[in-house]
């Protein structure tokens, strides 16, 4: 591996602490069980969670962070509510997209940021969620190994913003700029054990670059209309 080199959660994290301070209003959009934000909920003046699976929210991980039912085409916030909104493995469940950035759009703050990872349709391991589709069997044995999830926590997938040419369109339609979006090369991805990772990152350094297998990016609410 590349001196320096990071997970695609590694990355993400980083991501995210960059646009913190203890004033930051903060939005887990799909926090589910819980996930990077809860890493720094209390250091932050405001750290909210939304979620439209309930089960999920009834077995939050960390206790005392505020958490709501609810779903991403209808936040239930005021405009210009918070400073950053996080949402990991989201997009790619999104039927409408368009809708759920507007409302992001619309409860970020001038200046606010939309951080998210999600997967990339360009890399050929999507065919196998593709396959989970209609082999339901095989996604609940590849989901846990591939997302670190439960059973339960698997949803079905849409992949109507997971590309790179999609995710700046979508953003220049609901009046956002796309401050940072970069190709993630992870093959922890598949490290179910060390041969698989050695072969993971073998078969990932053949792959181009565009083809890496998570998307993370950075939107910014202009600060001016």
């Amino acid at each position: 591996m590349r001196p320096g080199w990071r997970t695609s959660n590694e990355q993400l994290e980083a991501l995210v602490r960059s646009h913190l301070t203890p004033e930051s209003r903060v939005l887990d959009l799909g926090c589910g069980r819980g996930g990077v934000v809860e890493l720094f909920w209390r250091d932050v003046k405001l750290a909210a969670g939304l979620d439209p699976d309930e089960p999920s929210l009834a077995e939050r991980r960390t206790r005392g962070m505020p958490v709501i039912t609810g779903r991403g085409e209808d936040l239930p916030f005021a405009g210009d509510t918070f400073d950053l909104v996080v949402s990991v493995w989201v997009l790619e469940h999104l039927r409408t997209p368009e809708r759920v950035l507007g409302e992001v759009q619309r409860v970020l703050r001038p200046g606010g940021h939309f951080v998210f990872l999600t997967p990339n349709l360009r890399n050929p391991l999507l065919a196998f969620n593709r396959l989970g589709r209609a082999l339901p069997q095989l996604q609940r044995r590849l989901v846990p190994r591939l997302y670190g999830r439960v059973e339960a926590d698997t949803f079905p997938v849409q992949y109507r913003a997971n590309t790179e040419r999609t995710i700046r369109a979508l953003a220049g339609r609901v009046g956002m700029a796309v401050s940072e979006l970069r190709v993630v090369r992870d093959p922890t991805y598949l490290a179910f054990n060390g041969l698989m990772f050695r072969a993971s990152v073998i078969s990932d350094g053949l792959l181009p670059a565009s083809w890496g297998i998570h998307l993370l990016g950075d939107l910014e609410r202009p600060k001016t209309s």
